[in-house]
């Protein structure tokens, strides 16, 4: 293959992964498999790895994370990240235009900017490469997250381009789309995790996490806006916008050069019923004097620019009659209140049903039946009551109690101390139980089976063929049912089989997220796999012992615990190991760098300064130790770190176990 060819293929697999990679984060329609995606994407490693000249700093390899950070840095922003004065009427923005034209006359322009509802991001390149990324922090300085940010898509690792300064900052937003915030909050919801209110929160948390690798999972995106040099070449911000497009910056299309005040007018009143058809969240626009001469001139005060203002849009508010509330059942049998509205246009959508989350919020709201309510839909996707009107409320109105027994199986609902959300304990006869978590085993982040999907889930169920997940791997003995199912012919039973059996090869990780243990997420079930290495090893773990795993909390190691107590669960797994399922991690093969760790054994707990619990449990076996599950006679060092648990230190010191630290450990391996 001829060098242009090679180049050729390697800019083809870019272009199509990162398509992908957008129909699958911001649409939240995937247009391929996630095998074959993994393929293209080992294909195009592989040529990057054999021709590293080809290699494209945004290539989608490079966007793949893996940094573990514990604690941010500290970083004084060069540019102040100042905030904007803020109004919400029109006069505002006359007087601002009136104090420009006092200062500067009437030769000026304005560009207008959707001013996006994320998170504040600073950028810094050095030479064309980025080389820190900065949060807005309290506006003089911030955290530095530059691991994180390398693994968004639409933030370039590197640009060049005609008057690029050695050195600037450019100023952005991240944030997240509506579809895929969507998307991670229902999984949430349904791993029994505590859901974000909107996207701006979520794309917050995202950026904060302290592994880049699954900061990388999570679909952001970021919009940039600003440029600052001690050297700018360019005479308007507008100028500049176009030219850090041109470098391979994403910018707003949506931005607009205004001659005068009215053309601002036009360009607010254009979006504020418009932007209800964006993918993303904005509140408001931003104006901003163009010149940069201008901007100068204007200068600032103590807290904002004198030559920028953002006019923010009232949030979406609106009265409607409550009709009832209703109760949905989860996978992980929690349940959830849903006011039902009498339907209302709201935001460019009729509103039909506003979200309760809990019986604190129905208690909150001191709900009564028929009660004339006030929906907002500002930064939540999902609409929400925020108010009662009391001087509406009929006449001896009943008030409304959360329900005490499951509204599908009728079974009385359980609290746990210190929760908001009430569950039903009925895990193998609620239904909507039983479908969910099939149908989040066969999901494409647990076990990826395809050839079957959710409502071909609730199908087999209504016929009883499905009842359990490990009848998934009975139906091959069930081919002349499955053909009395309407459209589903001899091709679709094949496609059917054929999934159930290649998900038999699907790692441990997947296996542990797909039985659907409350609390276990993705990240959790892998980092559990990790640690334990087998399904035998978590299921006869304490509670003492599942806690010392790397972020295993108190919450999720007593739902662990439950889950494998339990003999239905028992009788479960069996079935899954006979039908052939992974249930043990597969280990990689230890190359031992000394044997002057041999015979002896290791806990480690806390957290660590430049290392992780894996990267020490890799040191530890690279130099023939052993890493034991739990504190016992048998220990001969607990390796701890900050934040160590007080029952762990307890336990230790009773034993008389030695405790070091990391620099004791390699001086052991000395």
């Amino acid at each position: 293959m001829s060098a242009n060819d090679i180049k050729a293929q390697i800019d083809s697999l870019v272009t199509e992964l990162k398509q992908h990679n957008y129909n699958y984060y911001v649409l939240a329609m995937p247009t391929l498999s996630d095998y074959d995606f993994d393929q293209k994407l080992k294909r195009l490693e592989a040529l990057e790895k054999a021709n590293p000249q080809y290699l494209n700093p945004d290539s989608p390899t490079q966007k793949v994370g893996g940094e573990i950070t514990k604690n941010f840095k500290t970083i004084i922003h060069k540019w102040p990240m100042m905030s904007l004065g803020n109004t919400y009427n029109e006069q505002d923005l006359l007087d601002f235009d009136q104090r420009i034209k006092k200062a500067i006359g009437e030769n000026f322009e304005y560009v207008c900017e959707l001013k996006f509802d994320g998170l504040s991001m600073s950028l810094t390149y050095e030479n064309g490469k980025l080389s820190r990324a900065v949060t807005r922090g309290d506006g003089t300085k911030g955290d530095e997250v530059t691991s994180n940010v390398r693994t968004i898509r639409t933030i370039p690792t590197a640009v060049h381009g005609n008057k690029m300064p050695k050195e600037f900052d450019i100023r952005g937003e991240v944030f997240m789309h509506h579809a895929a915030f969507e998307k991670l909050n229902q999984e949430r919801i349904e791993n029994g995790e505590q859901a974000f209110a909107n996207p701006r929160n979520f794309a917050s948390g995202t950026v904060k996490m302290q592994d880049s690798a699954e900061v990388a999972k999570r679909p952001l995106d970021c919009f940039l806006y600003f440029f600052y040099s001690d050297n700018n070449p360019f005479k308007t911000h507008w100028e500049s916008l176009q030219a850090v497009k041109s470098w391979g910056f994403k910018i707003s299309e949506e931005s607009k050069l205004c001659n005068n005040i009215q053309d601002v007018l036009a360009f607010i009143q254009n979006w504020e019923q418009k932007r209800f058809k964006l993918s993303y969240d904005i509140d408001g626009i931003v104006i901003k004097v163009n010149s940069y001469a201008q901007q100068q001139e204007l200068g600032f005060t103590a807290k904002s620019p004198r030559w920028a203002i953002s006019y923010k849009y009232k949030a979406q508010e609106v009265e409607t009659v409550l009709e009832k509330v209703t109760y949905q059942v989860g996978r992980t049998g929690a349940v959830t209140p849903v006011a039902n509205l009498k339907p209302v246009l709201l935001a460019g959508t009729t509103v039909k049903r506003a979200t309760l989350h809990n019986a604190n919020e129905i208690e909150r709201l001191d709900l009564h039946e028929n009660d004339t309510v006030l929906v907002e839909k500002g930064g939540e996707i999902i609409p929400k009551i925020i108010q009662v009107n009391l001087d509406k409320r009929l006449p001896g109105a009943k008030k409304i109690e959360y329900i005490h027994k499951c509204p599908e199986c009728n079974t009385p609902l359980v609290r746990t101390e210190g929760e908001a959300v009430h569950y039903c304990p009925n895990d193998e006869g609620c239904p909507p139980q039983i479908v969910g978590r099939i149908q989040h085993f066969i999901s494409r982040k647990a076990m990826n089976i395809e050839g079957i999907g959710a409502e071909t889930v609730e199908a087999l169920y209504q016929k009883n063929l499905l009842t359990h997940i490990s009848d998934i791997y009975t139906l091959k003995n069930h081919e002349e049912d499955l053909k009395k199912f309407e459209r589903f012919g001899e091709r679709s039973i094949t496609n059917l089989l054929e999934g159930i059996e290649k998900s038999k090869q699907m790692p441990f990780e997947k296996v542990l997220f797909g039985l659907g243990i409350r609390y276990v997420g993705a990240t959790v079930a892998l980092k559990l796999a990790k640690h334990f290495k087998t399904i035998e090893r978590i299921a006869e773990a304490d509670f003492e012992a599942l806690i010392t795993a790397d972020e295993i909390g108190e919450r999720i190691a007593q739902s662990v615990i439950e889950y494998f107590n339990n003999p239905k669960h028992k009788e479960e797994l069996e079935k899954l190991k006979q039908a052939g399922l992974n249930f043990e991690i597969e280990e990689k093969e230890v190359v031992l760098q000394s044997e002057n760790l041999v015979g002896k054994t290791f806990i480690i707990s806390g957290v660590f300064e430049g290392y992780t619990r894996d990267d020490l449990k890799d040191i530890i076996e690279a130099n023939g130790g052993k890493i034991l599950i739990s504190i016992s006679a048998k220990l001969n060092y607990l390796v701890a770190g900050e934040n160590m648990g007080p029952a762990k230190l307890e336990k230790a010191n009773k034993l008389q176990i030695p405790i070091i630290t990391v620099q004791d450990l390699l001086e052991l391996i000395k």
